[in-house]
């Protein structure tokens, strides 16, 4: 059959491409790219609908590489096509065979494991991080649904990886959402990395167990064009018939392919050759094995055999109204909480879901998830509610699906917020590292913050994540904007709006919300930037910086000091990082004297300003308050400040104790 005999020959040249820039770079995956060369030549060559001029076209199918070691296949294929490269912003170029031999070079486009931010475009995010490509291909699939498109998602996920527990988290989410325009293809080629992989990834077994969990599962032999080709064709017609009718008929399909690890190439077979290219005469003899099956396999075809490329549909442009939001008081009066608001205290998590619902009404990209705790995080306002429900996407109890759904969200242009306990995205931290590292327009909130949660005990407190998500804070993304921004706090009317704030910014921001209610600190017209902090009283002797919950206890050991005869100042420092050079000026008017307050692990604001005091080079004086045991559960949140040593009390003595007056 020609079709078959041009895929062949085709795969045969991506595999010698695979080969020789790998070797060229000395490191590199060349046998894992060869055992998924005949599906990505059915795929670019053939099935996807894309523009190798315009690689991220917004209708453009997508391929997601969630195997991402095995990349020299695809680079191989987009060399042979004239893909075009180049970082965000800047010029592209044309891929060329020439240029494969860059592959890994500092100064490269070609990254052993891609990354869209670093000129790769084709992708829509950075893998390599294994098993968390098929969640970001349900986000693309997600946003398609969502937009009306037909755009179809393919995801190649390794037979290896399919031991990562997020590997049946997505596969949960792609069933339990109806994801039918994502075809997940399993490459099956028995090889880890240090040995076979375990016979729980079997083919036959993951095929059992794709069949359990809903899917259509088709096994096939994955070097075999004409069987990958069939697949693919069901799945088209599928998607055509779910798109145009989303109560049609049919089961999301998967399918577990057959490979050869170094197919082509016998000497490669097997293990050993992970992560290792061959060289000199080992690689001589792999390129003349992969010649002989050249001859045997393409003896039908013809000088007329050619792959047609089917181009994107038209571009719609999506009309993105984006108007202002109402005031707190005017959302909460929408909602018949005007008594509440007249209270003058609200919980900064009600708050929170108070903004999700105004922000929805008025930017349609914005997009809801949540795991399972919406009803506590407050992301409920948007499930509740008939007219945006649709942008409300369940998660369940799978953080990492999630963090890794909103990036492949984001790459498709939406807006996602991702809501769970803070403490409980400790456990997708590898997932936000790689969203961030993908450019992904990611926004995560932590709701039960800190230890005021108090009688569930440490088991649901976040304690570490403001050290973690600080680091990011010092860093500089791909825009040239800090790699994350760090947000707590301390009252509705700042939760309220540091989310819209959240909104309007293009890249990474973590925010903090707290279970128990606070007072009003702020009023309606009160503006909050990214990078802002808010000097709440002026001091000579000694100024207190803290965030969410430790401000209003800062307030009351303000109390206490003045009953002392202390001028003490207070800052909210409700933003990482800050305006530094603002920040000294306070401190300097406060006698150079600083007590930061914090309701978490170390590394936090007291580490951002010791950083902030040892660049500017002046004398000042810091001491650190924050938790420095493992809690014990509590009944209340004030035996907790007590327990923790940071109670109004203990602040006021560490505070005299600075000044020797303690």
């Amino acid at each position: 059959m020609s079709f078959d005999a041009i895929c062949h020959a085709q795969a045969i040249e991506i595999d010698r491409l695979s080969l020789e820039m790998c070797a060229a770079a000395g490191s590199g995956h060349p046998t894992s790219a060869a055992s998924i060369g005949h599906i990505v030549t059915v795929l670019m060559f053939s099935a996807m609908r894309y523009s190798p001029e315009h690689p991220d076209y917004p209708t453009s199918d997508r391929l997601v590489l969630s195997e991402g070691h095995a990349v020299p296949a695809v680079y191989a294929a987009c060399a042979k096509l004239g893909v075009m490269m180049g970082k965000p912003g800047q010029p592209r170029v044309k891929l060329t065979v020439d240029k494969l031999k860059t592959l890994r070079n500092y100064d490269s486009f070609l990254e052993g494991h891609p990354n869209p931010m670093e000129g790769f475009p084709f992708f829509d995010a950075a893998t390599g991080s294994l098993g968390q490509g098929l969640s970001v291909a349900a986000g693309v699939a997600e946003a398609a649904k969502l937009d009306g498109l037909d755009r179809r998602v393919y995801c190649i996920v390794g037979d290896g990886e399919a031991r990562e527990g997020q590997i049946a988290e997505a596969l949960d989410h792609i069933i339990d959402r109806k994801l039918k325009n994502l075809l997940t293809i399993f490459n099956c080629n028995e090889y880890g990395q240090a040995d076979r992989v375990s016979g729980q990834q079997s083919p036959e077994v993951l095929a059992a167990k794709l069949i359990a969990t809903g899917f259509d599962a088709r096994v096939i032999d994955g070097h075999s064009p004409s069987q990958i080709k069939a697949v693919c064709d069901a799945f088209a017609a599928l998607n055509a018939s779910s798109a145009s009718n989303s109560n049609a008929g049919g089961k999301p399909i998967a399918v577990v392919a057959k490979t050869v690890k170094g197919w082509g190439s016998p000497s490669l077979h097997g293990g050993g050759w992970h992560g290792k290219p061959p060289t000199g005469d080992a690689l001589k003899r792999a390129l003349t094995e992969l010649d002989s099956r050249r001859v045997e396999l393409t003896s039908s075809l013809t000088n007329t055999d050619q792959f047609t490329i089917q181009p994107p549909a038209q571009s719609k442009t999506p009309d993105v109204s984006v108007g202002d939001m109402p005031s707190l008081r005017e959302a909460m009066a929408k909602l018949d909480m005007g008594a509440l608001y007249a209270g003058g205290q609200l919980a900064t998590r009600r708050a929170y879901g108070i903004a999700l619902r105004e922000l929805c009404r008025i930017n349609p990209n914005v997009v809801v998830l949540d795991a399972d705790v919406s009803n506590s995080t407050f992301a409920e306002t948007v499930r509740k509610d008939a007219a945006l429900s649709s942008r409300f996407i369940e998660c369940k109890i799978a953080e990492q699906n999630m963090i890794s759904v909103a990036a492949g969200l984001s790459a498709a242009g939406k807006i996602p917020f991702c809501s769970t306990f803070a403490k409980f995205l400790t456990r997708a931290y590898d997932q936000i590292e790689m969203a961030i590292y993908s450019g992904a327009n990611l926004k995560l909130v932590g709701s039960h913050a800190g230890i005021t949660l108090a009688a569930d005990g440490p088991s649901q407190m976040s304690l570490p994540d403001i050290a973690w998500f600080r680091s990011f804070a010092t860093i500089r993304d791909h825009r040239g904007n800090p790699g994350c921004y760090v947000l707590q706090p301390a009252d509705a009317h700042a939760a309220y709006a540091l989310t819209n704030v959240m909104a309007d910014y293009e890249g990474a921001c973590y925010m903090r919300t707290l279970r128990a209610e606070t007072e009003f600190l702020y009023a309606d017209d009160h503006v909050f930037n990214l990078g802002g902090f808010e000097v709440l009283q002026e001091g000579k002797d000694v100024l207190l910086v803290a965030s969410g919950y430790m401000v209003h206890e800062c307030n009351k050991a303000l109390d206490l000091l003045d009953k002392a005869g202390v001028s003490a100042g207070l800052v909210d420092l409700y933003s990482l990082p800050f305006d530094e050079e603002g920040l000294l000026d306070v401190i300097n008017a406060s006698g150079g004297r600083i007590l930061s307050v914090e309701d978490n692990f170390g590394g936090g604001i007291g580490s951002a300003v010791a950083d902030a005091i040892l660049s500017s080079g002046d004398g000042f004086t810091l001491q650190q308050l924050h938790v420095r045991r493992i809690p014990k559960g509590a009944r209340t949140p004030q035996e907790m400040l007590t327990q923790c040593g940071l109670d109004a009390a203990s602040i006021q003595k560490a505070a005299m104790g600075m000044l020797e007056l303690a």
